[in-house]
């Protein structure tokens, strides 16, 4: 019986391989691109391994776009603590402390979920010229605001899932409201804001449509450098895909280092209604 479990359980690994094999081609695709010259670049030899390995196609690519990876860096950064950080405050208040109309502003927040970023895109761009907020602060915020929804969704669920008597004690003891959230609530939000930054650092950082209409060309993030690294006649595929490894390596790295910690934050209750 324990030998037909033991069977059982392995042949489960047999999908779960055969989809990450599947998932990881285009990763493969992309690397061994990296590496070749512009000479074996042909859809026909696009899975053989490159006849030598150099480097210049990802100094190129690296020349290219180390101005725009930095301007990525200075809008998402912000944009990710900032969003997190005020969608903590709204998850409390929403979760912990009812007043009249808390049952209406919460699923109107949530609302801002489900607006897709082209149907705003007109008065986004009014706002911004009439506000006077151009460039890089301009994406910043817009990204601030579309995180708020999710951010308030994932901390308001984490927190509602605490046990009320845990601010009861605190009261009790004199607390204020703030004063909770700083000592009891925020040490122990640690997987929730584990959750929320790398989802909303990657949403950030992979945007392509808020960055090319509200930035210019100094202040381009790192997608519309990749996308205009291309061309227009003669596109160097090698110098292309090393772009793209380059651009995909802050979240990659993101989810490596913190992906264990993005499911412990699943899993402590940050995304249970």
């Amino acid at each position: 019986m324990n030998i037909q479990l033991r069977l059982g359980k392995y042949w489960l690994y047999l999908p779960l391989i055969g989809m990450a094999i599947f998932y990881l081609l285009p990763m493969y695709v992309i690397i061994i691109t990296g590496f070749k010259s512009f000479a074996e670049i042909d859809l026909k030899t696009m899975w053989d391994l490159p006849k030598g390995i150099a480097f210049d196609n990802y100094v190129e690519a690296w020349t290219k776009l180390s101005p725009s990876l930095r301007n990525s860096f200075l809008m998402v950064i912000p944009a990710t603590l900032i969003s997190s950080a005020l969608g903590s405050l709204n998850g409390y208040v929403l979760a912990k402390w009812k007043f009249r109309g808390a049952d209406f502003i919460f699923p109107f927040i949530l609302f801002g979920m489900f607006i897709p970023y082209q149907s705003i895109m007109i008065p986004l761009v009014q706002f911004m010229n009439s506000a006077g907020i151009s460039g890089l602060p301009g994406l910043a915020l817009a990204h601030i605001i579309y995180g708020i929804p999710i951010t308030t969704l994932t901390f308001r669920n984490y927190y509602a899932s605490l046990p009320q008597e845990l601010l009861e004690a605190a009261k009790i003891d004199g607390a204020t409201m703030l004063g909770i959230y700083r000592y009891i609530l925020l040490p122990i939000s640690l997987p929730s804001f584990v959750v929320v930054l790398i989802w909303q650092f990657t949403s950030a950082w992979n945007d392509f449509l808020f960055a090319v209409i509200l930035t210019g060309n100094r202040e381009w993030p790192i997608t519309v450098a990749l996308n205009n690294m291309a061309g227009s006649q003669i596109i160097s595929w090698n110098v292309q895909m090393a772009g793209s490894l380059l651009a995909a390596l802050p979240t990659l790295l993101v989810y490596i280092l913190l992906g264990r910690y993005f499911l412990r934050g699943l899993l402590a209750g940050s995304l249970k209604g």
